[in-house]
């Protein structure tokens, strides 16, 4: 139950710190581990991430936000988020040329 929490933050969180492009070559959902212990949990969540981006940045917003979310809806203390990029999504093709 906590993991399907986890996931479902992670997915409003997605949404609101990491523009993704919509369409069929879109972001999978993400997805969501956890450990709980005594009052405390422990998620690994993993999902994809728009590129370019400023990856640590949009990482650590997304850790935050589930952290909170879930700790807000389940009242366990979230000891650790560790998130996985499943893989990068190009959010625009770029026809410049290098020089």
């Amino acid at each position: 139950m906590v993991a399907r929490i986890a996931a479902q933050a992670a997915r409003t969180a997605q949404s609101r710190r990491a523009a993704l492009p919509p369409g069929g070559g879109g972001p999978k959902a993400p997805g969501a581990s956890a450990a709980v212990r005594t009052g405390s949990v422990r998620l690994h969540l993993t999902m994809d991430m728009p590129y370019p981006t400023d990856i640590p940045q949009v990482c650590e917003r997304i850790r935050r936000d589930v952290a909170e979310r879930v700790g807000q809806l389940t009242g366990l203390d979230v000891g650790e988020v560790t998130l996985t990029i499943r893989r990068l999504v190009a959010t625009a093709v770029s026809r410049g040329r290098v020089r």
